[in-house]
């Protein structure tokens, strides 16, 4: 698109209250059979209106048809049972109870396909579809089968890029792999995780986005934070090798972060997908601390490469505040938009 400084939220967004609890992340459905399907497209109706009228450029599904962004894709592989459970330490975290691989895993059909399809019906704006990427996929589950996180790393990695493929087919845009694994796990991002990535990216004529956060807005996200000191240089692993890889934009959390700004330069000649929105506050930013946050990278980053985005998902949070953090995204673009304008006419 030839939009300067085009804005596009990170994935997910509140779901109504009469489809899910609200505020409760990966909260359980309210329906049950076509009633779900129903209420899930309606609900992906109502968030492509919200996006579009916040002024939002890249239109999202807002993850309105998943519980959770992993799990929700992994649920309609084989080779994954969720009847039997182990608990796992996730990203050295928190401990959750995951299912288990118990055979070779495979798709047996599209996952999100069909709810593509729909999305692409509702908007004539670029559309961009999230996937969980293959190294977050490996820490959510108990593996029996292949007793080796890189090779079951592999296989999911093919999985996605089928997937990724007809996602491209049904009109997305731009595809996106969440991969906050990445902050954690160093080693195996140097070793495989940045190979195992492109794999999934392979082929693909859409625009590539590899998305690096340090998570929701919970607690035990917050709580690992305020252990990371006074700058947060994980990055500082992944994106060199980000720089040299096939992927065509780095997102990455910024705002009220203490991530520092001078390891974009790492980076440096990819698109770059700046968080600017707080996901872990229920204050709405005003136009001006966005549009600052944005000004800021641009020692770092050209302005024709800059995405202003929030830092992760907003699924948590209370729907006005979303909103509210929508709007204050797209006025900031906007603001810094009008200030460029002059350099780049």
């Amino acid at each position: 698109m030839n939009t300067l400084l085009p804005t596009s939220i990170v994935g997910s967004l509140p779901k109504p209250s009469w489809l899910a609890q609200p505020e409760v992340l990966w909260s359980p459905w309210k329906l049950e059979g076509d009633a779900l399907v129903e209420g899930t497209q309606d609900a992906l109706r109502l968030t492509v209106q919200e996006q579009r009228m916040a002024g939002l450029d890249i239109i999202s599904d807002g993850e309105q048809s998943r519980q959770h962004f992993v799990t929700t894709f992994i649920e309609h592989l084989s080779g994954v049972d969720f009847d039997q459970r182990e608990t796992v330490r996730i990203r050295n975290r928190y401990d959750a109870s995951v299912p288990t691989v118990v055979g070779a895993v495979s798709r047996e059909k599209p996952v999100f396909v069909e709810d593509a399809k729909f999305l692409r019906q509702q908007t004539d704006q670029p559309i961009k579809w999230a996937l969980p990427g293959p190294m977050t996929m490996i820490d959510t589950l108990y593996d029996r089968h292949y007793k080796s996180r890189e090779k079951l790393a592999w296989e999911f990695a093919t999985i996605l890029n089928q997937e990724a493929r007809e996602l491209e087919a049904a009109g997305v845009d731009i595809i996106q792999f969440d991969e906050p694994a990445f902050n954690v796990f160093f080693d195996d991002v140097k070793d495989w995780g940045v190979a195992v990535l492109e794999r999934a990216a392979e082929g693909l004529r859409a625009e590539t986005v590899v998305h690096i956060c340090y998570g929701y807005g919970i607690k035990a996200n917050t709580d690992w934070k305020a252990t990371l000191g006074a700058e947060w240089r994980q990055y500082e692993t992944s994106f060199p090798l980000l720089q040299q890889s096939s992927i065509d934009t780095i997102s990455l959390e910024s705002h009220h972060s203490h991530v520092p700004l001078d390891l974009i330069e790492l980076i440096r000649g990819k698109k770059v997908m700046l968080g600017a929105i707080d996901v872990a506050s229920d204050t709405i930013e005003t136009p001006e601390e966005v549009a600052e946050t944005l000004r800021a990278a641009l020692r770092f980053v050209d302005a024709d490469k800059l995405v202003p985005s929030t830092n992760c998902g907003l699924a948590p949070l209370p729907r006005d505040v979303a909103r509210g953090k929508l709007r204050a995204l797209s006025a900031g673009a906007a603001l810094l938009r009008e200030e460029l304008a002059p350099i780049t006419v």
